[in-house]
């Protein structure tokens, strides 16, 4: 079975895939489409040439700031959980 996805779909897959500072593998596994797929799209996407440079340069730049804020997350989540079990185990 073959499954057709919109061109908003498309968009939005390679848009999170370029921005979203996860790997494309696992952004094709959460929306459910195939690596090479996700991948083509994303160079399809690349090669347009009415897209704006200006744009890419936005979306490096947001790719990094969500890297950089999920990576802060997962220091503040470790730093909770240090401070459970230094709490706990002083009792």
């Amino acid at each position: 079975m073959v499954t057709r996805f919109t061109d908003e779909f498309k968009a939005e897959a390679v848009r999170i895939a370029l921005t979203s500072g996860l790997t494309r593998r696992q952004v094709a596994n959460d929306l459910g489409v195939g690596f090479s797929t996700l991948s083509k799209w994303v160079q399809q996407d690349r090669n347009r040439p009415d897209k704006p440079a200006v744009q890419s340069d936005l979306e490096q730049e947001l790719a990094e700031l969500r890297r950089e804020n999920r990576l802060l997350r997962e220091e503040r989540d470790i730093l909770k959980k240090a401070t459970q079990f230094f709490a706990e185990r002083s009792k």
